[in-house]
Formats: C-alpha cells, structure tokens, sequence
C-alpha cells in the first residue's frame, strides 16, 4: 500500500500547483496602488491589454514573489518592492507577469497538469500489475519512475511557460519604451539568493525547477535587451522618487521601530526617511515624534495629499480623531475622494461621536463604496453611520457587504435577509440584499462540495 500512498501524494502535490494561489493578505495603501498602477500603465497598453482591466495587487509577505492568479491582477509581494532598487527593476517584473496573462498561462496550468497525471496513472496501472504478478520490488521501480516522469513533466511545462513569460515581457517593455536593464539587475538579485541558499546550478538541479535558472534566463535576455533601442533609455526620475517614497514607507509601517531606525537614523533628512521614520514613531507609540517627522514633510509639500492622509492617520490612531478631521479632509478633496483616503476621513468623523458629522460621514462613505465597493472598511464604517442614524436596514445591509467581502458567507446571508426584511420592496438596496444572499450561499455550497 506504500506506494499507492506515494501516488496519491503526488496526484495531491499535482493538483494544488495547478490551482490558484490560497488567499493572501492584501495591503492597500492609496499611495502605492497609484504608483504601482502608473508603473503598469505603459506595460499595460504594450501588452495590449485594457489598464482599467488590469490591477496590480499587492500581497504582505516578505519574501521576493510575484504571480497571475486568474483574471487579469498581477500580485505582487512586499518584500519584492523591498528587495528592488528602483522603479525600473519593478517594472520588469510587472511585463513578466503580464506576458503570463496575455499567454493565458493560468487557464493552460491544468494541461501540464493533466499530462502528468496520465503519466502517473499509467505507471499505476503497471505497477499494479507487477505488484499482483507478485513483482512487488519491480512495482516500486515502475511506480517511482513514472512519479519523476510525471513531475518532469510538469516542470519542463511550467519552465517553457516561464521562459514564454521572459519573452513576452522583454517585448512589452521595448514597445513601452522602458529599458531592460533593471530586469537584468533584478535576475542577479535572484541569482544571488538562489547562491546564498545554496540551490545548485548545474542541469541536473534544472530539472526539478519550475523556473529556468536565473543564470539562464539573464543570458538569454541580456542579448535580447542589449539590442534593444530602448536599452539606453533613462529611467523615469519621478517615478523612481515616488518608488523611493513608497519603499520607505512599507519598511516603517512592516518593520519594527528598531529595524526602521537603524534603516532611517535620524542623521537622514530626506523625504524617505522621514515617511520611514514618522511610521516608525507612530508604531512605538511616540506621537509628538511621529507629527514632527510628518509636519517636516509637509514643510517640504503642504498639499501633497499622502503627507495630510498620514498626519490625519497618526491623529486618529492616537485618539484624536477631531484633530484628525481637517487633514484628512484636505487629502480626500486633493485625491478627489480617494476611497481609501475617505473612508479613513469618514473614520474620523465618527470616532468624534458628534452627530453633527454623521451626514457629512454617511456621504463620504457613500461616495467611497460607490467607486470602490471591496472595501470592507469603507462599509463597516458606513454601516455605523447608517446604525447611529436609527437606518437598522441599511445597516444591516452595509453589514452584509462587509461579512461576504470577509468570507463570513453564514453572517452575510442572516446579515442580508434582515435588511430585506425592512427595505422598500423592489429598490436597489432592497435588490442588492437578495444578490448578497444569493452569493453568499452559493459560497457555501462551493465550501461543502471541496469537504
């Protein structure tokens, strides 16, 4: 029976690469999602995509990733934006990820897979047989010959797609106009690893690799890139500022104050390392240091909207939220109602506890899921309001949207008849609480049937 188990595992270890990848922690940041989408933009068009169909998400995880997952969303880790120098590196791997979509390589996984499967049956078959004809030692060897066939399999399919990727994003960033070399710059910090982790180089380590080597994928694309008209072209000064930007502010709002002070010590005055620095002091509860490096930044820039949104956020959190109001106001109106940078300003308007700011709230709010609906924040705060204001169906309601976003689907279905229940017959909100109903219950018996 022992290598009945070993096939079975395999078969498990087959179908979990095919499918897509587990839900991670998303991290949305306003900021960054506009950097991270002015980065994609020009990439997004050479690949002839459509940009408003494309998003880039990124993930919180410290390791150096990135990967498609179905439809058209790049996922992207934290700790690739850590790794990255700049702008340019990032770029790279953004084409990468779109020559993946443009291949419908997600759609295609389950061929590698299928095909390795057949193998693995097959060697099951005839180790069966061998087994019964009482060749048990023979059985083992048919059967562990056919797991490595398999597995090779669907290795040298995923690397052929990998290698299909490389070339198809080397193509989008020349039509973009975007150099290659920090693609290139980025493969040797993934070479490096690949050295200090001690993976081995040579052919016979390739063949248990979903990726090319690194030192062969840079070779093959050093000649492609080189050549290039684009190769000389400069890197983009703004969005490496903004780049630098960014990268310092994941570092003070991931790391701990320590890791950030060493980072950033106070000897640094640039507008990086006092974004780092402020997320640094607020995370140690240190508020009046965190507003002086935030009040630095907006000496530097009084209207820059991501300097109000993290004064207004180092108020709120620390338990001014009246305080708070008038720089997040003042970021909501620079962003026009940016629907993270609201639904923080409608944060604070209600941790006021005055309801002479509930209307005020209950429109910014509204205004923020209209534009960006999974935003499980925005609609728990909307639901509040609706609740402070004695509108228990709408509450009720805003509460459903929230709890199915979360994956609450029992929550979300008792959540959605009760709004039902007190809202004007055939209106939209009233419609909407059906539709809710209706998704959260077919999530269930998607939950049942993989029981």
């Amino acid at each position: 029976m022992r290598f009945l188990a070993r096939f079975l595992a395999l078969i498990a270890v087959l179908s979990l690469m095919a499918q897509p990848a587990a839900a991670q922690s998303i991290l949305r940041d306003a900021e960054t999602e506009a950097l991270l989408n002015d980065m994609a933009a020009p990439l997004v068009e050479a690949a002839g995509l459509q940009p408003g169909n494309v998003e880039i998400v990124l993930i919180n995880d410290p390791s150096i990733n990135a990967f498609v997952a179905g439809g058209q969303a790049v996922y992207i880790h934290t700790g690739l934006i850590d790794a990255a120098e700049t702008a340019n590196e990032v770029q790279g791997v953004i084409a990468h990820e779109l020559g993946h979509i443009t291949g419908g390589h997600i759609i295609r996984h389950s061929e590698g897979a299928g095909a390795a499967t057949n193998i693995s049956l097959l060697s099951l078959l005839l180790g069966v047989g061998a087994a019964l004809a009482g060749a048990g030692d023979a059985a083992m060897g048919v059967i562990m010959a056919g797991q490595r066939a398999a597995l090779g399999k669907y290795l040298a399919f995923s690397r052929v797609q990998e290698s299909s990727a490389d070339a198809a994003g080397a193509e989008y960033l020349s039509k973009a106009g975007i150099s290659g070399r920090g693609s290139l710059a980025f493969f040797g910090k993934l070479q490096n690893q690949e050295f200090r982790y001690g993976y081995s180089q040579d052919d016979e380590a390739a063949f248990s690799r979903t990726h090319p080597l690194s030192g062969d994928r840079m070779a093959r694309l050093r000649e492609v890139y080189t050549k290039d008209p684009a190769w000389d072209a400069p890197d983009d000064a703004g969005l490496q500022q903004r780049f630098e930007r960014v990268k310092a502010k994941l570092f003070g709002y991931q790391k701990t104050p320590q890791r950030t002070l060493q980072a950033y010590p106070e000897t640094m005055s640039g507008i990086p390392a006092r974004y780092a620095r402020a997320y640094a002091w607020h995370k140690d509860a240190q508020m009046d240091k965190a507003l002086a490096e935030t009040d630095a930044l907006l000496e530097l820039a009084p209207n820059d909207p991501y300097f109000l949104e993290l004064k207004g956020q180092v108020l709120l959190e620390s338990g001014k939220p009246e305080a708070a109001i008038e720089p997040l106001r003042r970021a909501t109106e620079l962003t026009r109602n940016q629907p993270l940078i609201a639904s923080m300003f409608g944060h604070a308007l209600i941790a006021t506890e005055d309801p002479a700011h509930f209307e005020e709230a209950e429109r910014v709010l509204r205004a923020a899921v209209g534009r960006d609906r999974l935003n499980p924040f925005a609609w728990y705060q909307l639901g509040v309001v609706y609740a402070a204001r004695g509108d228990m169906p709408r509450a009720r309601l805003a509460s459903a949207e929230q709890q199915v976003m979360n994956q609450q689907y029992a929550q979300a279905i008792r959540s959605a008849q009760a709004a039902e229940a007190g809202l004007p017959e055939g209106t939209p909100d009233w419609i909407r609480a059906q539709d809710i109903a209706l998704q959260a219950r077919a999530a269930l018996e998607r939950e049942r049937e993989r029981r």
